[in-house]
């Protein structure tokens, strides 16, 4: 078969499905074994051998991917030196009226499609074409509809579906995402859709940052309740990926949308409400942490985002609730600091690194809290801190006697 004719059926394919969800590369042993379910070119059997189709998924034999790139990427280039020696036509107007500019549309119209497809083609091979995916941006641009924007989200969502970690197809749905901004009925299905796809993402191709970074991005266009959505619903899935430091950098960000919120509406009459609201999600993020934190022995991801929590909480609520609110705080953080320093006997857990985390991040709690407080606080712990240090890190136990010197005096002296 030729490149050509390997093209023109591949496009007839992704003509006849436009709901294609799912594209993978098949080896040609593993066509013989779904022949039969096959719903390619039943006349070709070559072609039988080269593509797969069946329930929205497309399989590509890796046999024909040489030739196939070569053809789709001579036809996209072609098709891309005619629209832009028809854009020149049109930039230098060379007596287009009448019959001539509709005779320029008709032609612009019929580069543009083939652009498209080719377009199309190249990315499922190629992903990181950058010309490519910038030539659909310029004919989707013009046109400036939110269909075919919708079409480009659907599309970058196929190339994500064999390449996950697609710094251009990522790019791209931002860049889509920015132009639907306006469009405030569509965008709130979008950036939902949008969270849940990165999600999916993520779970199968692990430690996948782009994902996570894509779903950060996306927390700044959500409207605050579905920022406090986002918090609840996946509180579960992040329960059980303890060990994504990605997944908690992601509840990180929507933590601080919220505090953006309430500066936002602190001159409003609303304003006490609303604080007292976040108050609480504060105390139940706290709260759930711990549990984690007890439940899942010496996760680092863990501990770093109850610092986080930690520090917006002492910085953003404690002056304002008042000194109370402040000593029941450092109460309960000292009963998980005693709580996790106990070593078992158990090979099983590591509970070593779990004391090292907890007297570390004391020590760290210590350093945030006020003069008074830190030493009141540096009094109450410093002896089973020292003792912790020495035993489970020895080579930072000097980190100690750095966290109680304060203008070079010992806190408490």
């Amino acid at each position: 078969m030729t490149g050509s004719h390997l093209l023109h059926q591949l496009h007839l394919i992704l003509d006849s499905d436009p709901f294609i969800d799912e594209v993978g590369f098949v080896h040609p042993s593993q066509f013989a074994a779904i022949s039969d379910s096959s719903i390619s070119m039943k006349s070709d059997d070559a072609t039988d051998m080269a593509f797969w189709s069946r329930d929205h998924k497309l399989g590509i034999s890796t046999d024909v991917l040489h030739t196939l790139y070569t053809d789709a990427k001579h036809a996209f280039m072609s098709s891309l030196d005619q629209y832009r020696k028809l854009i020149d036509l049109h930039a230098t107007n060379l007596g287009l009226d009448g019959d001539n500019i509709s005779n320029y549309s008709s032609s612009l119209a019929t580069v543009e499609g083939e652009l498209m497809k080719h377009s199309r083609v190249l990315l499922l091979l190629s992903c990181d074409f950058g010309t490519a995916w910038n030539c659909r941006k310029e004919v989707v641009v013009k046109k400036h509809e939110t269909n075919l924007y919708l079409d480009e989200l659907r599309f970058s969502c196929l190339v994500l579906s064999y390449a996950p970690k697609s710094d251009r197809a990522w790019s791209h749905r931002r860049w889509v995402i920015k132009m639907i901004a306006s469009k405030c009925t569509v965008l709130q299905d979008v950036l939902k859709n949008e969270s849940e796809l990165a999600k999916k993402i993520a779970e199968k191709s692990k430690m996948n940052y782009r994902a996570w970074n894509h779903r950060c991005w996306l927390v700044s266009y959500m409207p605050a309740n579905q920022v406090i959505d986002e918090l609840v619903k996946y509180r579960d899935w992040a329960g059980l990926h303890v060990a994504d430091n990605s997944c908690f950098h992601y509840r990180t960000r929507l933590m601080t949308r919220t505090l953006e919120e309430s500066w936002r509406k602190q001159d409003s009459k609303n304003s006490p409400e609303h604080t007292a609201e976040v108050y609480e999600l504060w105390k139940e993020e706290l709260a759930w942490c711990e549990i984690l934190i007890k439940r899942y022995i010496g996760r680092e991801s863990l501990w770093l985002y109850r610092r986080f929590l930690s520090l917006c909480w002492i910085k953003h609520f404690a002056a304002r609730m008042g000194g109370t609110h402040i000593d029941v705080f450092m109460d309960n953080e000292l009963q998980l600091f005693r709580s996790c320093t106990t070593i078992p006997d158990n090979v099983f857990e590591d509970y070593q690194s779990q004391a090292m985390f907890a007297a570390t991040y004391m020590m760290w709690l210590i350093k945030q809290m006020d003069e008074a407080r830190g030493v009141e606080a540096g009094e109450k712990v410093g002896e089973e801190l020292e003792v912790v240090l020495n035993k489970v890190c020895p080579h930072k136990a000097f980190l100690w006697d750095l966290a109680r010197t304060k203008n070079g005096t010992l806190v408490g002296e």
